[in-house]
């Protein structure tokens, strides 16, 4: 099933066409849910981790077309994970990416060669030996990209931490941080009731709008894989009887074909929160997430002063 996924080069050109469609400028998230509506991936090949997870494997590989773009001078990125089109980015077409990647390439490979450091010292020798000993032959240009490609993604940041954290926590212990986010985000009588036998409801939450009150009942999913259609469903079929409010929160993330059941006409719509949404709320309502504001001096020289002397 691997080899029926596209390649990070087979996404270049939706990635950069993402951006340029979300307006020239676009977070991460953003620029994979388009990639992902362009291309119509399966929920199989959605599910597939990369690994034992956090991230999907389609989300591994379109992290490394975006540091590909930003490599090839087509893309740039803030530390907020913001990414933007550069002028040459704007300008490209699909038919310039390949000659764009090769000379990108040849620029990394000649660091990696000439450094002999960093993530080739461990993993790649300038040769390689046969398993018998006896023979020793120069290591290709292949073989140095495959292991440029199988080190660290680029983009990886706090919220990668906090989802392999969020993925090794025992189930009661992700509802109840479900629960303290509700209270800390302002919802009322917060009730945290999941264990085995409750029908599918991990708990239950008063929200108010304007002078009426509602019940939000809520489901934690504590996946390793994506969050597929039938959870959505079942989730709703919990609620029968019970309200008209239903959220689902995930360390994970919810395939295209679950958020379209989510937001199906004609039925109880269900809330999504998912893992990379989920970091946000967190940091947003400092739960475990601290964030530092860092104060940046800048110099300027005043020329006039030395020339007043």
């Amino acid at each position: 099933m691997t080899a029926a996924l596209p390649t990070y080069k087979d996404l270049l050109w939706p990635a950069l066409l993402a951006v340029r469609d979300l307006g020239g400028s676009a977070s991460i998230e953003e620029i994979d849910a388009e990639v992902h509506r362009t291309q119509q991936f399966s929920e199989q090949q959605q599910r597939l981790l990369r690994g034992a997870g956090p991230r999907t494997e389609i989300e591994y590989r379109l992290a490394w077309a975006r540091s590909y773009l930003k490599g090839m001078g087509l893309l740039t990125n803030s530390s907020r994970g913001i990414w933007s089109l550069t002028a040459e980015g704007r300008r490209a077409r699909s038919d310039d990416l390949e000659t764009l990647r090769r000379d990108y390439d040849r620029r990394r490979l000649r660091d990696a060669r000439a450094s002999q450091e960093g993530l080739l010292m461990d993993e790649l020798p300038l040769e390689s030996t046969s398993p018998s000993g006896d023979e020793t032959t120069p290591v290709t240009d292949e073989l140095l990209e495959d292991a440029l490609l199988s080190a660290p993604i680029l983009d990886r940041d706090w919220r990668d931490e906090l989802l392999e954290i969020l993925a090794a926590m025992a189930p009661d212990a992700f509802e109840r941080l479900a629960g303290r986010l509700l209270t800390r985000a302002g919802y009322e009588d917060v009730q945290v009731t999941g264990k085995t036998g409750d029908g599918g409801i991990d708990g239950v939450a008063v929200t108010w709008e304007k002078l009426s009150s509602f019940r939000v009942y809520f489901q934690c999913k504590r996946y390793s894989a994506s969050v597929g259609p039938d959870a959505i469903r079942d989730f709703r079929g919990a609620l029968d009887g019970r309200g008209e409010r239903g959220l689902l929160i995930t360390n994970s993330r919810f395939t295209d074909q679950a958020r379209q059941e989510a937001h199906r006409a004609g039925a109880r719509h269900i809330d999504l929160i998912d893992g990379r949404k989920l970091c946000e709320l967190l940091r947003e309502y400092e739960l475990g997430v601290t964030t530092t504001i860092r104060q940046v001096e800048d110099q300027q020289v005043d020329k006039t002063f030395f020339e007043d002397l």
